[in-house]
């Protein structure tokens, strides 16, 4: 899910759709308006998933998609080859997600670790672990 946001209320380390992919923002730069026309917004964008760079200009009067981002703990129950089973703390699901691409954040996954992972748009992505 997503909510249409102006694009002027935009800072850098929120998060936009950008085709249709959620990404953090890294950088926005506005322009002046001119002779014949409104003010620009520029924004570049890492996806949260592929961390691709993306890059958009629209008037800073237009609407853009915001992802709803749900923040949530759960538990390692099993490491499988490229995926890991959490059990979420609070409704006690059990589900798999993908296993983290970063190298420390993988290494530190194991049974029994609590994590904090993020459910956007219907996928999952583990953040942290938690200590």
């Amino acid at each position: 899910m997503s909510k249409p946001v102006e694009l002027g209320a935009i800072k850098v380390g929120s998060y936009v759709m950008v085709d249709a992919e959620p990404c953090r923002v890294v950088d926005y730069t506005k322009s002046k308006p001119g002779k014949h026309g409104s003010a620009k917004a520029r924004i570049v964008a890492i996806g949260v998933f592929d961390g691709v760079k993306r890059t958009f200009v629209k008037p800073v009067n237009s609407n853009v998609e915001v992802p709803l981002i749900e923040k949530r703990s759960g538990q390692v129950l099993s490491l499988l080859p490229n995926a890991v089973q959490l059990m979420d703390l609070e409704t006690y699901d059990v589900f798999e997600a993908p296993l983290p691409e970063e190298e420390d954040l993988k290494g530190r996954m194991a049974n029994g670790v609590e994590v904090e992972y993020w459910r956007i748009l219907g996928r999952i992505k583990i953040q942290r672990t938690k200590s």
